[in-house]
């Protein structure tokens, strides 16, 4: 018996201190299993291609010019118009009053992006239910200049990593030292319903779920984040504007302009992500780590190991062995059974864990 809790405990180990081979292999297998959602329908991706920048005879574009291109985009019943471009200077063609007189024509969100530089905007309400723990820290923001914040909302592009380097889960709120900015595509959703507050739930270990008033609420991890579902939103260009009725994201994908960040679907640029996390707050059941997924990834292998453990015992291995494959197959449709449910459960490190712990067994 003291063989046996001394395997499970050291089987267990690489779970409980989440080191980086099993934190990786988790990742990759929710990629995989995660199913495909569709597009809600409200969400057009509008790239600024090669071709309009050869055009217009190079970036940056004026801002004259890119208050015509908005006046275009609304003109054409867009529900809004979001740019996940920044623009932390004054125009120097004097270009920002015609930008920002067209942006006030409609709902118009601008991003900002982080930096490690202690500058923080404007918070935005929220209703705190329970105590305020938990959430991403922001480390500071380049915010867009004066003559354009004062007439729209802002939210930060923000796209954080896994140890993969890749991005998987987006915080719906930065946390600063004086409140909470919300992300763009979590802005976007806030502004099409009208509301004013982002409604936060805590529990113990931190955020529970965020609340735009009006939507449903959104399962987050302990730090805000979302799980975001890498939606194929239609996308149009300047050429075709196929926008009527839905709020457009406007982003550049001309080579060597905007950054691609890498996610588990490939290369995307900043509008791209966030219109994956617009999209992906507004999927029912959408997919989340819960809070109790450690107990509960401990607890599986736990009942596996031991189920194992007993079968070999009063079978044999002959006998057993066959028994063992049951219980993994068993194991292994539950595992997919809950990520096809929303619910992100690591069964992968108990198959590798039945394979040593048989082992050790054999010898």
């Amino acid at each position: 018996m003291r063989i046996f809790v001394l395997l499970l405990a050291i089987l267990a180990t690489p779970l409980v201190f989440q080191s980086p081979p099993t934190e990786i292999l988790k990742l990759k297998v929710f990629d995989y299993l995660v199913p495909k959602q569709q597009p809600s329908g409200y969400f057009t991706i509008l790239n600024i291609d090669e071709n309009f920048i050869d055009q217009e005879g190079g970036y940056p574009l004026p801002r004259q010019r890119l208050a015509e291109i908005n006046n275009e985009i609304l003109s054409n019943g867009a529900l809004g118009v979001g740019w996940v471009i920044s623009f932390p200077h004054p125009d120097r063609l004097g270009g920002d009053k015609k930008f920002a007189e067209s942006l006030q024509q409609g709902t118009s969100i601008l991003a900002m992006f982080e930096a490690p530089n202690q500058i923080y905007p404007k918070t935005v309400g929220t209703v705190i239910l329970g105590e305020e723990k938990g959430g991403m820290l922001s480390e500071g923001v380049v915010q867009n200049t004066i003559n354009l914040r004062n007439y729209v909302q802002q939210g930060i592009a923000t796209a954080p990593t896994d140890i993969d380097n890749l991005v998987r889960r987006i915080p719906l709120l930065l946390k600063t030292p004086d409140g909470y900015v919300p992300a763009f595509g979590t802005e976007v959703l806030k502004a099409l319903v009208g509301a004013d507050t982002y409604i936060i739930k805590t529990n113990d270990l931190g955020i529970e779920e965020i609340r735009v008033k009006g939507l449903p609420p959104v399962k987050t991890d302990s730090l805000g984040r979302k799980w975001i579902s890498w939606v194929d939103t239609p996308q149009t260009n300047l050429q075709e504007m196929n926008v009527q009725g839905k709020f457009v994201f406007v982003g550049i994908t001309a080579n060597g302009i905007m950054p691609q960040i890498a996610t588990p679907v490939g290369l995307l640029e900043p509008h791209k992500i966030q219109a994956a996390l617009s999209e992906s707050i507004l999927i029912e059941n959408s997919p989340y780590i819960p809070d109790w997924h450690l107990a509960a990834e401990i607890l599986i292998l736990g009942i596996f190991v031991s189920l194992t453990w007993l079968t070999i015992n009063y079978l044999g291995i002959g006998k057993g062995l066959s028994i063992v494959i049951i219980l993994l197959f068993a194991t292994g449709f539950s595992g997919v059974f809950s990520v096809q449910k929303g619910i992100l459960l690591d069964f992968s490190w108990t198959f590798i864990s039945s394979h040593n712990f048989y082992s050790c067994i054999l010898y």
